[in-house]
């Protein structure tokens, strides 16, 4: 925590930046706020928008000082209160619930096969459905959600249903707005799945499997808190594989330099998963609350503060990354929040990499021929909170 003087400034105070204007394409906006600060006062949602690289990276390794347990947090009232809304020991037990599931080992011996199943299977769903067809809803959303279906172990549940779970919850956890009907469809979605969990979960105990459900229902956790965490795989294990492979896609396809390089050199699906991440980060902001009265990058931040954690503008932070707002795999190497930083960096981040850039985009641009944007319907995306596209249509040689 950096000391407090008399000249520490406060924020700057950005009063003409609209919901709106941030849902429809905030990097514009970001590029501004860029220029004159790291850290902003934003009253359409009372908080701080924390958009520096440098200022983000400090909120993440400094948990005393900038609490997870926010109690402002929309994604808790969303989605229950889940290990990423706690610190210190209860964030590490139950973080500790998850077990092995979501790591390379598991990945290897188990979910890779997997994968590579329902990868197959998509292609082909999306093959039948002829040039044209939208990668967003036809490929990218119905894997992810099978893909999370299976490793959470949904036995009773459809793909479909978590699909819908995940938007529901994710939409309530940016709802900003306070929009009625986006509560509702969360609170319907949420009692879903605390009811298919209660289902399970006596079969589960009698029998442990190698799911994630399995290992949560097992780990002595009270049931609310296991709910809490499963929507929280729900949430974020949909969305941010799914808007990933669409980035990814609408990214390469736009610039097929980088296609053919990747095509030619499969080692550099690492270096496309990370520069995509960077880019346009699917889980583009998160909250936290201060303790104490601090300085954060310079800008002093009273206790009891809200702030809004943009890793999303972050990863575009202009003192951190050369030519941030391009996409280029060539580029060099730096760290990226798209998956936060210490000790609330992303569990399932192992999953999605597998996922992502291990099977469904190298596999799919591998069967479609002359595969490329249509030009006379462009793709479209949307989000500041969570951000990915919202469709992307294709066209391909058959």
């Amino acid at each position: 925590m950096t000391a407090l003087t008399g000249a520490t400034p406060p924020p700057v105070t950005d009063a003409d930046v609209t919901l709106e204007e941030l849902y429809d394409d905030p990097f514009p906006i970001y590029r501004r706020l860029h220029r004159r600060a790291s850290v902003h006062r934003f009253p359409a949602i009372g908080r701080y928008l924390v958009i520096g690289y440098e200022a983000c990276r400090q909120v993440e390794m400094d948990p005393e000082t900038f609490s997870s347990d926010d109690p402002g947090s929309l994604q808790r009232r969303s989605m229950g209160h889940s290990m990423i809304r706690k610190d210190g020991d209860q964030h590490t037990a139950e973080r500790r619930s998850y077990g092995n599931v979501l790591k390379p080992k598991a990945i290897a011996q188990t979910w890779n096969a997997v994968f590579a199943e329902t990868t197959r299977e998509a292609v082909e769903r999306f093959r039948a459905l002829g040039p044209g067809a939208d990668f967003h809803t036809g490929f990218a959303a119905p894997l992810a959600g099978e893909n999370l279906r299976r490793v959470i172990g949904f036995a009773n549940a459809t793909s479909d249903d978590l699909r819908r779970w995940s938007q529901d919850l994710i939409d309530g956890a940016g709802n900003y707005p306070d929009d009625p009907a986006v509560w509702a469809r969360a609170e319907r979605s949420s009692a879903e799945v605390d009811e298919a969990i209660r289902e399970l979960r006596g079969a589960l105990v009698a029998e442990p499997n190698e799911t994630l459900l399995s290992h949560v229902v097992n780990s002595g956790q009270p049931f609310e808190s296991v709910c809490a965490n499963i929507k929280l795989a729900i949430s974020g294990g949909l969305n941010e594989p799914r808007d990933l492979m669409g980035m990814i896609v609408w990214a390469l396809l736009d610039h097929p330099d980088q296609r053919d390089l990747v095509l030619a050199e499969p080692s550099r699906w690492n270096d496309v998963f990370d520069e995509a991440a960077r880019w346009v980060s699917p889980l583009a902001m998160y909250v936290r609350t201060t303790t104490t009265e601090t300085v954060l990058d310079g800008y002093r931040i009273p206790a009891g503060s809200g702030l809004a954690v943009v890793v999303g503008a972050a990863n575009r932070d202009p003192a951190h990354v050369e030519d941030p707002d391009g996409f280029d795999i060539r580029r060099e190497k730096k760290p990226h929040l798209a998956f936060g930083n210490g000790p609330h960096f992303c569990a399932g981040s192992w999953v999605a990499r597998a996922m992502v850039a291990g099977h469904a985009v190298p596999a799919f641009l591998d069967a479609f021929h002359d595969l490329r944007l249509d030009p006379d319907n462009p793709p479209t995306a949307g989000g500041w909170v969570f951000r990915g596209p919202l469709s992307l249509p294709l066209l391909w040689t058959e």
